[in-house]
């Protein structure tokens, strides 16, 4: 007979953002469940900004003023998702995405309606809501009439905490269970029905080496997050902790396991396998340690299906300040690259692509003076250090653009004949060659003119941040993750990025958070609805 360590009807792998709302969204059904989670909790959710993409009308849109409906909502969104969900799905995104946010105040989830006056790539203290994606950048506003979606949890500095935090502290309240410093392994399965999982857990071990393997996950997570090296030698730490105290357990799920481990960006030689041609090395890996594909390999080990593997989002934000939208972004061919109000995912997905992942942004006198006014107003610390760095290290000047584009080694004709068209449209009232909107251009004429180098590097001080979008395919209506064959695992789910989700073609601020909650709040109630099934 088989035997457990222990039990629950509901088993989620990863406790981070998907797998709160998962657990949540069991518990709420009925069912008990225990989360289980490698480090602490939290998972990139925690690190993460706390931006929510939401609207169709959220409570929040309205007191803020701002009038917004489902299929506004959705007209935008079908240009940035594409096909990697069906319209069904992605219009029941935005249909529900008024009550996901009520779902998440209820929880406890803090928001504020204070529009940010300003496009940026995250807003200061003062706002809470704002323009998070490509809403009002050229071609989007010809599909949809632009409307802030960008729902801020309410909290100093990056506020993921305020999302995460009041979620946990609601499902601690509702029962729901969670064992930390617990690693899966191998999911159970029986007659072709996953039953459970096999883990390595140090729950049992001594106090104090329970205490210090959480001091090190505080400091793999974060500062380690920015310093790859130093996580590195964390995570040595933390294995052989694992290694030394770490007890093998099997835990049976009675109705159901999902998996909301999260993507795979920390796991470089994975990385490499699905997306050998993508610059990966140089940018920072945006996540925890346990980003690590783990979950998604679990599920492929029992015949589970993968799709986008090979899509990764990789951000460059030119502002604050946010007059340099106004600027021209290059490549080393002198080539005018992107409508650069598009949000930093866009920038960073054709700088990826651009020769030698290189890439400038040209200003004038004019357009400098008026960026480096704005940017104490406009900006948070690290946003601030980051355009510092921009302004005093990665940038060449020239009294004319034949004089910059030589001292920068950009192809000289070319980057004078991108500059005149540009100019050129401005002034005889054409629409830009790369679409900007008009209330956004600036005439780039007054020297000294300035380049600023946003290429494809890994920098301490002027990161790229990276993260993975594919995973597990799953069933659209329940989360339940479907094989090669296109049928599903019984007993086996998946939401967050260990899934395909809305946000795995075309990343904005919010999408992942957002859909996070949408996926995992699917799984958590179908797997106690199909178990009862069954």
């Amino acid at each position: 007979m088989r035997t457990w360590d222990s039990s629950a009807d509901v088993v989620v792998v990863g406790y981070g953002g998907a797998g709160v709302a998962a657990a949540l969204a069991a518990r709420e059904s009925g069912a008990e469940v225990l989360a289980l989670d490698r480090y602490l909790g939290g998972g990139a959710t925690a690190l993460s900004g706390g931006i929510v993409y939401a609207g169709g009308g959220t409570w929040v849109q309205r007191a803020a003023g701002v009038d917004d409906d489902v299929e506004n909502m959705l007209s935008y969104l079908r240009a940035e998702v594409g096909d990697t969900v069906s319209e069904r799905t992605l219009r029941k995104f935005c249909e529900e995405s008024p009550a996901l946010i009520d779902w998440l105040t209820g929880h406890g989830v803090p928001f504020e309606a204070s529009l940010c006056p300003f496009k940026t790539s995250y807003p200061t203290d003062d706002y809470y809501l704002y323009y998070s994606g490509s809403e009002n950048s050229g071609g989007f506003r010809d599909l949809a009439t632009p409307r802030q979606r960008g729902h801020r949890a309410h909290g100093r500095g990056v506020s993921g905490k305020k999302l995460f935090g009041p979620l946990a502290d609601s499902a601690a309240k509702h029962g729901v269970q969670v064992r930390t410093g617990t690693r899966a392994t191998r999911l159970v399965v029986e007659d072709g029905r996953v039953v459970g999982i096999e883990a390595t857990t140090i729950a049992g071990a001594p106090a104090a080496v329970r205490r210090r393997f959480a001091a090190l996950a505080k400091i793999s997570a974060k500062p380690g997050v920015y310093h790859q090296g130093l996580r590195q030698a964390v995570q040595a730490l933390l294995a052989r902790i694992e290694r030394r105290h770490g007890v093998p357990v099997r835990i049976e799920a009675r109705k159901g396991v999902i998996l909301t481990t999260g993507g795979f960006i920390a796991n470089g030689e994975m990385v490499a396998r699905y997306a050998p041609d993508y610059p990966w090395a140089q940018g920072l890996p945006l996540g925890t340690a346990g980003d690590d594909g783990s979950g998604i390999t679990m599920a492929q080990a029992e015949g589970a299906a993968t799709d986008r593997m090979d899509v990764l989002s990789t951000w460059r934000f030119i502002a604050p300040p946010s007059a340099f939208f106004g600027s021209i972004a290059v490549d080393a061919n002198g080539q005018r690259m992107i409508d650069e109000s598009r949000y930093g995912a866009a920038l960073g997905a054709a700088i990826a692509t651009s020769p030698g992942n290189k890439a400038w942004l040209l200003t004038d006198d004019r357009l400098l003076t008026e960026a480096r006014r704005q940017l104490g107003e406009q900006s948070v610390w690290f946003q601030r250090m980051q355009a510092e760095r921009l302004l005093r290290v990665g940038s060449v000047t020239g009294r004319t653009v034949e004089q910059v584009a030589t001292r920068a080694g950009i192809e000289l004709a070319a980057l004078r004949k991108t500059v005149d068209d540009h100019n050129r449209a401005i002034e005889q009232q054409l629409p830009d060659p790369m679409g900007k909107p008009d209330d956004i251009r600036r005439p780039l004429q007054t020297g000294p003119f300035t380049l600023l180098d946003i290429s494809f590097k890994a920098r301490l001080t002027y990161p790229m941040p990276m993260l993975t979008l594919g995973g597990l395919v799953v069933d659209e209506e329940t989360g339940a993750v479907r094989t090669e064959s296109g049928s599903t695992i019984p007993g086996l789910f998946a939401a967050g990025r260990a899934a395909v989700g809305v946000c795995s073609n075309s990343y904005v601020s919010g999408l992942s958070l957002a859909d996070c909650v949408f996926s995992g709040r699917r799984a958590g109630t179908y797997s106690v609805e199909l178990a009862a099934t069954h």
